[in-house]
């Protein structure tokens, strides 16, 4: 059945993945983007499909459409995007769901909300399931995305209750792929883009402390997959790779895989509140949604290097003076 489907956040790096299936699928897609974050090249080549249509707008003001399913992906997600603008980042989270969720009343419309493991904060439980609480500091510089993602949730689950509305909440972990913002200040895109341009790779702390690394395809399955649950399936639901590297492990296969004499450096201190560990236990993903992880991280990683050595960097710019 063809859908008319709204994706808020849809010209940023998992958003333009998103359009890009759901568009190939047939679905009626609309992007929203204020493309505060993104990149408009990211759907660039979705403009030519008649069943795609991108409107420039920030989710913090009200909107309309009409709609059969919304992705509520709107927000930066990355550290040197989301604490360029803490209070922006805290608003788009808090009113731009709130903004979802008032249409997705009035049309009877599934809204799934892209949550975050930043809801789990620094962890003392690992990996972390979806009744761990978390460990979270609500006043700290990370705050504006960690507390703003869990009001979101909040809001989610108030509308469930007082209106019934059909919610999906999807907590992703690290993800990676072609598209990232190469400015971004996540690890895998900080690590590829020094290796291609022959800088030594900057490693925050030890680089002891562990991720899990999740490809975009298979992260795109998984938002698609919790969508088509039945009704009374809500999540929230972890969607990431349970499979755990160091940063240190992390740094020595880009180098590996990019060549060169590229150096490892431990450069600066672990920022604040910076999680030692984040894993995600997928045990509900595998048994309600069928979904679990097929990208090995060696192959996702190539194919992230091939589309970083494709673009011109001229055309990204660093968000913040710190990035």
């Amino acid at each position: 059945m063809i859908k008319r489907i709204l994706v808020t956040g849809g010209a940023g790096f998992l958003g333009s993945h998103l359009c890009e299936r759901l568009v190939n699928q047939g679905h009626e897609v609309t992007c929203l983007d204020n493309l505060f974050t993104s990149q408009k090249n990211n759907i660039e080549h979705l403009e030519v499909k008649p069943n795609f249509k991108f409107v420039r707008h920030d989710v913090t003001e009200s909107y309309k459409f009409e709609i059969d399913e919304i992705y509520n992906l709107a927000c930066p997600a990355a550290p040197g995007h989301y604490q360029y603008n803490p209070i922006k980042t805290l608003k788009t989270s808090v009113l731009g769901t709130m903004h979802a969720l008032g249409l997705g009343k009035r049309l009877d419309a599934r809204v799934l909300q892209a949550s975050t493991s930043e809801v789990y904060g620094d962890p003392d439980v690992h990996p972390q399931p979806e009744s761990y609480r978390g460990n979270v500091n609500p006043i700290g510089p990370r705050s504006c995305y960690d507390e703003g993602k869990r009001a979101a949730e909040t809001l989610m689950f108030d509308y469930r209750r007082m209106h019934n509305s059909r919610i999906k909440v999807v907590r992703i972990f690290n993800t990676y792929g072609p598209r990232m913002h190469p400015f971004d200040g996540r690890v895998v895109s900080n690590f590829i883009r020094q290796a291609v341009a022959g800088e030594p790779l900057t490693i925050y702390g030890d680089g002891k402390q562990s991720r899990s690394f999740c490809y975009v395809d298979d992260l795109i399955d998984g938002l698609i997959l919790a969508m088509n649950t039945p009704d009374d399936f809500t999540g929230p639901v972890n969607i990431g790779n349970p499979v755990e590297f160091t940063i240190r492990e992390l740094a020595e296969r880009v180098v590996r895989l990019v060549g060169g004499a590229t150096k490892i450096e431990l450069a600066r201190p672990l920022p604040q509140d910076d999680p030692k560990q984040r894993c995600p236990d997928i045990t509900l993903a595998r048994s309600v949604l069928k979904w679990e992880p097929t990208v090995q991280l060696e192959d996702g990683l190539k194919r992230t290097i091939d589309w970083f050595r494709s673009v011109d960097m001229t055309q990204y710019r660093a968000p913040t003076p710190n990035y």
